[in-house]
This record gives C-alpha cells, sequence and structure tokens, in this order.
C-alpha cells in the first residue's frame, strides 16, 4: 500500500473522496467532500493541511484530512464544534492495513496527530492503538462525549409500547395537548436542496431565539457555513429541515442528517413564547414517528446528553478522542 501526502484538499477531488466515502463503514455525512471542504474553506482558511492517501493499485482506499491547529499539532477536519462523528475515511475491510500503512508512513514525523468524535466500535479505537505501537507511537483514547442512540422497532406502536410507563405517558400528553390548544399546527419537512435553502431562515431564526448560547453560537460565520453544508447535503438527499408551523409561525425546528438508514437529530430551535406546549419535544415525537414510517432502523441524537433526549428512550454510545503521539527524541 503506498502513502501519498497532498496539501489541499483539492488533490484528491470530489469524484474520488466520495467514491471511497460511499465503500466505508461508516457514511457519515460529517465525512462527505460536501461537510468536509465547507468546513477546510470557512474554519480552517489559511491553515496548513495534510492529506494522507493511502492507495491499492492506484486507487484510494484511505483518506486522513488534516490540519494545523498549533505548531506540531495536526487534527482532523471537521472540527469537534460542529461535526458528530469523524474518522479515517477508509474502504470496509482495508481498516488495520490502511492504518499500519500511515502509521508506518509517519513514524519518524515530530507532529501529534488530534481526531475528534470516532466512534467507540471503530477500528482506529480498538485495534490502532495496538498497531501503533509496532512503530514506537504512543496513542490515548478517552471518551469525549457520548451519543443517546434508539434502535427503531417496525411500528409507532412497537415504540411507544418499549418506553417507560412515564416517558409514554409525558410524550403522548404532550402531543395530545398542543393538538388540542393548537390544531392548526402541522410537521413540515423540506428534503431538497431548494426547499431546504428555503426554510433555513426560519429555523435559524428559531435556534437563535431558543437559548443565549445558542445565538452566540450562530454568529454570521457559523450560519454561512450552515447555510452552504446543509445545503450541499440536502442535494445529496442527506440533510432535511423540519419544522412545526401553525398560523402565528414556526414553533419549533430540526435539522436532521440521514445515512445508512439512521436519521441524526442534528439541531435545533424553538419560540421560547411557546415554551409550555413543549413544541420542540412534540416535533421530535413526529420525527421519530417519521423515521419509524419510512422505514428507518436508528434515530441517532447525535452528541450530548441533553435531558430531553433521553425522555425518547435511547442508549448512549460513547466517541473517543484518540491522539497519536511521536516517539521521544
Amino acid at each position: 500500500m503506498k502513502i501519498v501526502l497532498h496539501d489541499r484538499l483539492e488533490a484528491v477531488g470530489p469524484a474520488a473522496w466520495d467514491a471511497l466515502h460511499r465503500r466505508t463503514r461508516l457514511r457519515s455525512p460529517f465525512l462527505t467532500w460536501t461537510w468536509q471542504t465547507e468546513w477546510a474553506r470557512v474554519f480552517a482558511a489559511g491553515h496548513r493541511l495534510e492529506v494522507w492517501r493511502a492507495e491499492d493499485d492506484g486507487e484510494p482506499v484511505a483518506l486522513l484530512p488534516l490540519h494545523e491547529t498549533a505548531p506540531g499539532v495536526l487534527e482532523m477536519l471537521g472540527g469537534a464544534e460542529v461535526s458528530d462523528y469523524l474518522d479515517l475515511i477508509v474502504e470496509a475491510g482495508y481498516e488495520e492495513e490502511a492504518w499500519s500503512a500511515l502509521l508506518s508512513a509517519r513514524a519518524a514525523a515530530s507532529s501529534v496527530w488530534r481526531l475528534h468524535a470516532v466512534p467507540a466500535a471503530s477500528p482506529t479505537v480498538t485495534a490502532m492503538p495496538g498497531l501503533a505501537s509496532n512503530f514506537g507511537l504512543a496513542v490515548t483514547t478517552a471518551v469525549e462525549e457520548r451519543c443517546p442512540v434508539l434502535d427503531l422497532p417496525a411500528s409507532w406502536e412497537q415504540y411507544l409500547a418499549g418506553l417507560t410507563g412515564k416517558q409514554r405517558h409525558e410524550l403522548t400528553r404532550k402531543m395530545r395537548r398542543l393538538a388540542r390548544e393548537m390544531p392548526d399546527a402541522r410537521p413540515t419537512c423540506a428534503a431538497t436542496g431548494a426547499d431546504v435553502e428555503a426554510r433555513l431562515d426560519d429555523f435559524l431564526a428559531l435556534h437563535r431565539r431558543s437559548r443565549v448560547g445558542k445565538a452566540r453560537f450562530m454568529d454570521h460565520v457559523m450560519e454561512a457555513f450552515f447555510r452552504r453544508a446543509v445545503t450541499g447535503l440536502a442535494e445529496r438527499g442527506m440533510a432535511r429541515v423540519w419544522l412545526l408551523d401553525s398560523r402565528q409561525g414556526p414553533l419549533a425546528a430540526f435539522i436532521t442528517l440521514e445515512w445508512d438508514g439512521v436519521v441524526g437529530l442534528y439541531n435545533s430551535g424553538f419560540h421560547p413564547d411557546h415554551a409550555p406546549l413543549s413544541p420542540g419535544l412534540v416535533l421530535l415525537g413526529h420525527l421519530v414517528q417519521d423515521a419509524i414510517a419510512r422505514g428507518r432502523r436508528r434515530f441517532d441524537f447525535l452528541r450530548g446528553e441533553e435531558r430531553y433526549k433521553y425522555e425518547f428512550g435511547p442508549v448512549a454510545e460513547a466517541v473517543h478522542a484518540v491522539t497519536i503521539v511521536p516517539p521521544p527524541r
């Protein structure tokens, strides 16, 4: 296996990048060409890039896109602040071989590699540290955060039956109450690139109004990234904007990301004037119901263990921070 080092993403290109992405075990939207290039354009401008490429007979088998965040420190593109699942982009079945080639190629380098948001089941966590010791490299892994994940049954009725009595009572009570007090409120879904672009203004307004911290997070730079990245993913069928619309305007909103039968709850907002009616929780109930109706197998609440997520009965799965340190000189 041959290792090639590039200093720009365009040396790989969208066609080769996404063809490899489709052959991976983790087809996370955060590892697509769209997301990675938009993130790099906004957040890594002016940073030195290292794009490590493993090839087999001239075809890419693995990609590790890194950017320098401090002298001698390289981190994976995507950023832990906005990307929930990151990892080596590697063809299924080649994980250990690709890591061995990459570790061998970088053994003489003095830089530290930091990877964020790596799923606990990834070979990057389970196998790579052992491989690194063969090249005198030290690897540390630590739980960075957890993602509450829900395995979906075949029907909404089965889902409700699987909740605890309290969870089921609270969810159905809130859905009935909002339907009674605001009977015109309806969930709507924007699923195409043009429709998503048209409804992002509503999402952003609710996102900023829902909490002071969210308003600070969604500055003009973050908004520019969201608009381009989410719309780009929607054009590929990987992103949707959901709103709970009413005659008084939208009450709650979510951005969801989709891949491999998974619906991921990416970001949210709600109108604080209607907080007593729990519009966000009601809309979230409709999202779970829709995912089941469309035959999706998992509903992933993504990173963060906010209390409201656990009202829907998920189980937490860890994501890790992985650091590769060169041997002492």
